[in-house]
């Protein structure tokens, strides 16, 4: 009985580090951007990292946290592509309009559980 009390504590313990666990492969300025969010006071809606492949390339985006604010995406070296929704309008910046129709394989990287 206590064996199995001490596996069900293990697995209790690692289950409750991988949540908030940052995914391995990510390119090491999206840790960077995650890290930043954990650091943030929690948002409504929680933050999010998502990955999609657009234009040819892999992507990060972050949604708004936000009412006004707008939403960012980046490409694999974290620079800053453009903003695709969000703002007063809720359609960004305008530079990629077509991002949201053109997007493919969405994969959630990261969402704060906190």
């Amino acid at each position: 009985m206590k064996k199995a009390a001490f596996y069900f504590f293990l697995f209790t313990l690692f289950s409750a580090c991988q949540d908030d666990e940052i995914p391995r492969g990510l390119p090491a300025c999206v840790k960077e951007k995650i890290d930043e969010l954990k650091n943030k006071p929690t948002q409504n809606p929680p933050a999010k990292v998502w990955q999609y492949q657009y234009m040819g390339k892999t992507v990060y985006y972050i949604p708004p946290a936000c009412c006004d604010q707008v939403s960012k995406l980046y490409d694999e070296n974290c620079n800053f592509i453009c903003a695709p929704d969000g703002g007063i309008t809720g359609r960004g910046d305008g530079k990629c309009p077509e991002f949201f129709a053109t997007r493919q394989n969405g994969i959630l990287v990261w969402e704060d559980k906190r």
